[in-house]
């Protein structure tokens, strides 16, 4: 395993953001471990995760820029300290963030930061994807803008699970919407750091148990 990927995977571990468990998922299946970004509570913590997503930012898409849009209210954070971290490698891009609920007072609205312009595209930075459920539902809101082109879509993990048919949830979202998307580690990484150790034996079971049901095909 490659280095960085060890030291994600213990810098989630160590920040409470990997759980292990009995968790429902947005999607609604049951699943024995758990990625939440709302667990990052420090400065040290959004500033570490903003780098490892501009890291994966660079390299996958090099040093062209684009507007981050982070969907409420876990990728908020997630979109401002990577846009942070992108800076200070020197490219300074825009972001931008959702309201739940539409502002009908003030500058009103649904969308809080930088409002991309026709022509320009949108990189969206989420915590995870399940079944696809969130992205499709970021989509059908950055619908609104129009002439905007979503470029690709960044995640912490990538469970590889199938999603509404039996082809991943990464790739049914690819096909649908025409974008990459990116993860910094997957389930199989961690699955592999967790066997370094044998005290994470029923962890591992559980999780391949879960695979082999829910597992993309």
């Amino acid at each position: 395993m490659e280095s960085y990927k060890r030291e994600f995977i213990q810098f989630l571990q160590s920040a409470g953001v990997l759980k292990f468990g009995d968790f429902t998922a947005k999607s609604g299946r049951k699943i024995p471990y758990f990625i939440n970004a709302g667990m990052i509570k420090t400065g040290d913590e959004i500033a570490k995760l903003g780098e490892f997503y501009a890291k994966a930012y660079f390299e996958k898409i090099g040093k062209k820029p684009s507007v981050l849009y982070g969907p409420a209210y876990k990728g908020i954070s997630i979109a401002v300290s990577a846009a942070v971290a992108l800076s200070k490698e020197g490219l300074n891009v825009p972001f931008f963030f959702n309201r739940k609920e539409v502002k009908d007072h003030g500058e009103g609205g649904v969308f809080v930061g930088y409002v991309p312009q026709a022509g320009e595209e949108v990189v969206i930075v989420e915590d995870v994807i399940t079944a696809g459920t969130a992205i499709r539902e970021s989509m059908a809101i950055l619908s609104a803008l129009e002439g905007v082109r979503v470029a690709a879509t960044f995640v912490m993990v990538d469970r590889k699970e199938k999603g509404k048919g039996e082809k991943g949830a990464m790739l049914e979202v690819e096909e649908e919407f025409g974008f990459p998307v990116y993860s910094v580690v997957d389930v199989y990484d961690i699955i592999e750091y967790l066997e370094e150790d044998p005290a994470n034996e029923e962890n591992v079971t559980r999780i391949k148990n879960y695979l082999a049901v829910n597992g993309a095909k």
